[in-house]
């Protein structure tokens, strides 16, 4: 069992950054790949960038590349992901969730735990 709680959410103008956290509870988290998923107001939730257990290649959707970056700490048990040049289009609730598969997933079902979420808004 894997308990997730995100933080680091909040109001920024846009091409302004943010840091979100994501922290795990248990003792296996280094063996989970983790994956940050969003979802808009009115929006299907989507998935952002993941990275795997042991920290190598990390698969980001195309419209953050350059813009976000996902990175982990297995000794905190926390993934982070570092948001920078918002734009408006990045209003979401963003999700931290975590899959046993070995490589990044980028479907929802593929994730055993997801966190409450975490708001994040960036006015234009």
């Amino acid at each position: 069992q894997v308990q997730l709680v995100e933080s680091g959410g909040g109001l920024v103008q846009a091409g302004g950054s943010l840091r979100l956290s994501c922290a795990a509870s248990g003792r296996t988290f280094s063996s989970y790949t983790m994956g940050w998923f969003r979802q808009a107001p009115g929006k299907e939730r989507e998935f952002v960038v993941g990275i795997p257990w042991s920290g190598g290649s990390t698969y980001y959707k195309d419209s953050m590349k350059g813009r976000f970056t996902i990175s982990r700490d297995n000794a905190k048990n926390t993934v982070y992901l570092q948001m920078n040049s918002l734009k408006p289009e990045d209003t979401a609730v963003y999700y931290c969730a975590a899959t046993r598969t070995v490589l990044v997933a980028s479907a929802e079902n593929e994730y055993d735990y997801w966190g409450q979420g975490t708001q994040v808004t960036v006015s234009s």
